[in-house]
C-alpha cells in the first residue's frame, strides 16, 4: 500500500464539498446542533456513514450545504481538502465548487470564491500553485528532495441543475473572469433528479 501513495497521482474530479474531512463535518455540524438550527444526532450517522446510497449522498450534501455557508469555513475546508489531496501525493488537482451565495452574511458568488482562492493561499504545508504562470508550463519540480512538495491546482466553478439560467450565467461570466486566478471551466452539478439542467 505505500507504493501505492508514494505514486504521483492526478485527481480530475473532486467536488470540495464532497471532499471535506468527516471530523471537520461533525465539528461544524455540533456548532449549528448547539445554536439550534439542526439536530445533531438526526445528521451524526450520515456523516458517519461510509457506505451511502445515491439519495443518502445527496441528503448529506443538503446538509453541507447548510455547513459551509460562510466565508471563514470555506476558506478552512478547501485549505484541508487540497493538504489532504496533497498527502495522497495528487500533484494535479481539479477541484470543482459551486459558487454560493447567501445574501444574509453578505456572501456573493464572487467573494465565496475570494474565500476558496484565500484557501489555496492559506496552505503551508505543501507549495500550492493555482494561478499558471504559462500555458506550456509543464509538471516539473513536483517533489524533487530539495523543493516543497507541490501541488497545481485549478479550479472549475459547477452550475448546480436547481440554479436558475440568470444564475448559471452568472457563474459562467464569473469563471471568465476568474480564469487568470486558477479557474479552467465549468461543471454542471447536482442531483440529475430536480431542476432543468
Amino acid at each position: 500500500m505505500e507504493w501505492i501513495n508514494s505514486l504521483p497521482k492526478i485527481e480530475l474530479h473532486a467536488h470540495l464539498n464532497g471532499s471535506i474531512r468527516d471530523s471537520t463535518l461533525l465539528e461544524l455540524a455540533r456548532v449549528l446542533g448547539d445554536k439550534g438550527v439542526i439536530v445533531f444526532t438526526d445528521v451524526e450517522d450520515v456523516i458517519k456513514k461510509n457506505d451511502r446510497s445515491l439519495a443518502e449522498v445527496f441528503k448529506l450534501f443538503d446538509l453541507i450545504h447548510k455547513l459551509t455557508t460562510d466565508h471563514k469555513t470555506v476558506t478552512r475546508i478547501t485549505r484541508e481538502v487540497v493538504e489532504d489531496f496533497a498527502l495522497e501525493n495528487v500533484v494535479y488537482l481539479e477541484l470543482r465548487t459551486t459558487s454560493k451565495r447567501n445574501d444574509s452574511i453578505g456572501m456573493s458568488k464572487c467573494s465565496y470564491m475570494e474565500a476558496v482562492i484565500e484557501g489555496l493561499k492559506s496552505i503551508s504545508e505543501v507549495e500550492v500553485e493555482f494561478v499558471s504562470a504559462s500555458d506550456s508550463r509543464k509538471l516539473d519540480n513536483v517533489c524533487d528532495g530539495i523543493h516543497r512538495k507541490k501541488i497545481y491546482v485549478r479550479l472549475l466553478l459547477s452550475i448546480d441543475r436547481r440554479e436558475t439560467t440568470e444564475s448559471a450565467i452568472e457563474t459562467v461570466k464569473l469563471a471568465l473572469e476568474m480564469k487568470n486566478v486558477g479557474v479552467v471551466g465549468i461543471d454542471l452539478s447536482g442531483n440529475p433528479l430536480v431542476g432543468e439542467w
